[in-house]
Order: C-alpha cells, then structure tokens, then sequence
C-alpha cells in the first residue's frame, strides 16, 4: 500500500517535541501541519509552559485542518494534581475536502506515533474541544 493511502510520514521533530512535552514539561501544547510539499506531518508552533487552553486553542486556524496536543492539568476532588495529554483533530467544516480527507487519513498512524496521549478529540467547531468538554473528559 503507498503512502498516500497509509498516512504521512511524521518528522522526527514532532515526536522529540511531545516526548519534551510529555516528560520534561517543556511545553503547554504542540499544533503540527501536514506540509503538502514534503508529505510530512511537521511541527506548526508549541506554546511554553505557561500558556493557557485558550492560547492553544487560538492556534488552531478557522479554515484549516491542524492536529493538536495540549497538556491538561487539573486537581482531582481529593486534591490530587493531574495530567491529561489530549490529542485533538482539528478539523473545520470550512476547510478544503482535500485537505479534510488528509487529515482523516493520517490521524491514526500520527497518534500511533505520539506514545502517551490519554484522550482524543475529532472537533469541526471551537464548541466541540471547549475548555468544559476537556475538563469533563479528563475528570
């Protein structure tokens, strides 16, 4: 089977920047793009530690398809301090068909790739992957 129809290739910056994130915490979240050139999934931005749900979330373009980690704390009722790695398929309504059905055909072989993710989310609108729908799946 080609390549086409068993997902993009991933670069090897994608998985050493969600190891970072993952173990050392060095970042919040990591958007990636599938670049059309190269037939590669590649690193778009990774936001700092410090950075919030909405930063990430604002990442994410309004007519493009992008794949998303984001790194979720929170504290659970007996007061214990948690972490959720989240992955996320961006992937508007008013994005290309062409580029909708790239996205749909890598996404399993990417999240394959990324050892450690807890949750998945598919999202076609900011009201799918709000703060509250992360908040109730990760509790």
């Amino acid at each position: 089977m080609g390549a086409k129809m068993s997902g993009m290739a991933v670069t090897e910056e994608c998985k050493e920047k969600f190891m970072e994130l993952k173990k050392k915490k060095t970042y919040r979240y990591i958007i990636f793009k599938i670049d059309e050139k190269v037939q590669q999934i590649v690193v778009d931005k990774a936001g700092a530690p410090t950075e919030d749900y909405d930063a990430f979330a604002a990442c994410l373009p309004e007519s493009d398809c992008r794949y998303g980690v984001f790194d979720f704390d929170f504290t659970t009722p007996d007061n214990c301090r948690k972490s959720k790695i989240f992955f996320i398929a961006w992937s508007p309504d008013t994005s290309r068909v062409k580029s909708k059905m790239m996205y749909s055909s890598s996404k399993d072989k990417f999240k394959r790739e990324l050892d450690g993710v807890h949750y998945e989310l598919q999202a076609t609108d900011p009201t799918e992957m709000d703060l509250d729908v992360i908040k109730g799946r990760a509790s």
